[in-house]
């Protein structure tokens, strides 16, 4: 049997795409899983990081190999035709720590490269990755997803939908993101309620996710069923 993963960081990212699939959670990490056919179409959640995607594949990973792994979620823009709200397949990821490239899967030539960074990226940070690297997307699980990949020798693709765009001005998330890779909302929001000029883009933000989430579960749908898996 064909089993198709596809990994985020947040179950918000998957949300209009696992509605109907069953689901269970073990070693705090999200499982999602349903049939079409003979294939076996399994998605995961553990948090942000490359360390939580890792783990959320190990989990799969217990239940039988994969054919084919799919690096999806939430993504930030780095240029200004990289629509928030819409989702896009990368044509590669970058790993911002080691400098490594991983082509990925499906994409056409004009598709963006993504970068991942080991924490939220900024104004600042985008405007620096988008020069140096001349990528379209930042993340933070790509390409933990993509060595897991090479590493077994199976189908590697990227599909993220852009929550942010590229002159967002957000508050900083990495103080509120936990050693387990989860962002603590209670914190956040006592951090925001007094400074308003966060408010609007936050809000932009949360619609933006909410968009980007249905585009990208329709770009999954597609790939998936024009693919026969």
């Amino acid at each position: 049997m064909n089993r198709v993963a596809i990994l985020a960081a947040l179950p918000g990212e998957l949300k209009p795409l696992v509605r109907s699939w069953s689901h269970e959670q073990r070693a705090n990490v999200d499982i999602w899983r349903t049939r079409r056919g003979d294939a076996e179409w399994v998605a995961a959640c553990a948090g942000m990081g490359q360390q939580s995607a890792t783990r959320a594949f190990a989990e799969i990973e217990k239940d039988g190999s994969v054919s084919r792994l799919i690096s999806a979620g939430w993504a930030g823009a780095l240029r200004k035709d990289m629509v928030a709200g819409k989702a896009y397949r990368a044509a590669g990821v970058i790993d911002l720590r080691t400098g490594e490239r991983f082509p990925a899967a499906g994409a056409d030539s004009a598709a963006p490269w993504l970068v991942t960074s080991p924490g939220v990226a900024g104004i600042a940070d985008k405007q620096r990755l988008a020069s140096e690297y001349g990528a379209g997307l930042v993340d933070m699980e790509a390409a933990a997803i993509a060595r897991l990949a090479i590493m077994r020798g199976i189908t590697f693709e990227c599909v993220k939908g852009v929550s942010d765009g590229l002159g967002e001005k957000l508050p900083d998330f990495n103080r509120f993101i936990s050693p387990n890779g989860h962002l603590s909302m209670s914190r956040l929001l006592f951090f925001v309620l007094p400074r308003p000029w966060y408010w609007l883009a936050l809000v932009r933000m949360g619609e933006n996710s909410s968009k980007a989430s249905q585009s990208l579960a329709g770009l999954l749908l597609e790939n998936l069923e024009k693919s026969g898996d």
